[in-house]
């Protein structure tokens, strides 16, 4: 997968074409995870979010030709709860970061939410996750509280984000 993706990240366009994961998706999803993070969500996790939870959405980047099976190059799960959005995970692969696929994400996230009846966004986000952290208030989230020892491998507080009303944002953002 690596050779690939390094072909494509020096001859991608920003034109990024986003569509909801399938189950064909999951081994990838996995792959993905795994590259991005210390403390991956398990295949489990993923399968759950696909085949057992109604209020799980998550979104996928695709690699060459949209085709399922091809590499992901970046994901988003969100949760959507009656008037809230939940943003439970988002992963660009590291080749792909600071190209505005995870704005593109939470973006549209955040229009699916306000679809749905949504006035509020919720997540948390390692206490040492700046990059994140300023991705986020670029969208208006604002901490709200934090949440000891939250995650682990390493251990380390979760600062908590709200972002209300979200119909604002997207308006703001809609030239993303």
């Amino acid at each position: 997968m690596e050779t690939n993706l390094s072909t494509m990240a020096a001859s991608q366009s920003q034109d990024w074409v986003m569509r909801s994961a399938i189950v064909a998706d999951l081994e990838e999803l996995v792959s993905l995870e795994e590259v991005c993070f210390a403390s991956p969500w398990s295949r489990k996790s993923f399968e759950a979010e696909l085949h057992g939870n109604p209020f799980s959405q998550i979104l996928v980047v695709p690699g060459p030709m949209g085709a399922s099976g091809s590499p992901l190059l970046a994901y988003i799960c969100v949760w959507v709860i009656f008037e809230e959005i939940r943003f439970l995970n988002l992963a660009v692969h590291p080749q792909f970061r600071r190209r505005g696929l995870a704005k593109q994400l939470i973006l549209q996230a955040l229009r699916i939410g306000v679809d749905q009846g949504c006035c509020r966004g919720m997540l948390e986000v390692r206490h040492s996750n700046q990059t994140a952290r300023t991705l986020y208030e670029s969208f208006n989230f604002k901490e709200y509280a934090t949440r000891n020892s939250y995650y682990t491998n390493p251990t380390e507080d979760a600062i908590l984000m709200i972002l209300e009303p979200i119909s604002k944002t997207i308006s703001d953002k809609k030239d993303l």
